[in-house]
């Protein structure tokens, strides 16, 4: 499938997102309104959120540059040790940043 990536084309591109979007956000809460959330499928959820992190994760580390790669091992840093994830994704970038400023096609 191929849509012109004209003015309109890309406006259309976006509508269809927006709509796939909301129609998955709506109608997964719809659906889980018809689950009783017991113990075992909380745990469940929980441990969904981080596979999804580990999906997007691990192929930056696999196949990210150096600037990726120091930037990941700069966050895991600061998150062990503080525990809090917005300085975490602050070193992360801060570290991404200064690689790629200091090594040119890192």
């Amino acid at each position: 499938m191929s849509i012109e990536t004209s003015t309109l084309g890309t406006l259309v591109l976006i509508a269809v997102m927006t709509g796939v979007t909301l129609l998955t956000r709506y109608g997964g809460v719809f659906l889980m309104s018809f689950v009783r959330i017991s113990p075992r499928i909380e745990s469940f959820i929980n441990a969904m959120a981080s596979s999804v992190l580990i999906a997007i994760i691990v192929p930056m580390a696999y196949e990210g540059d150096l600037g990726a790669r120091v930037a990941l091992l700069a966050t895991a840093g600061v998150i062990l040790v503080t525990r809090k994830p917005l300085p975490a994704i602050a070193a992360g970038l801060a570290a991404a940043a200064a690689c790629r400023y200091l090594i040119p096609g890192a």
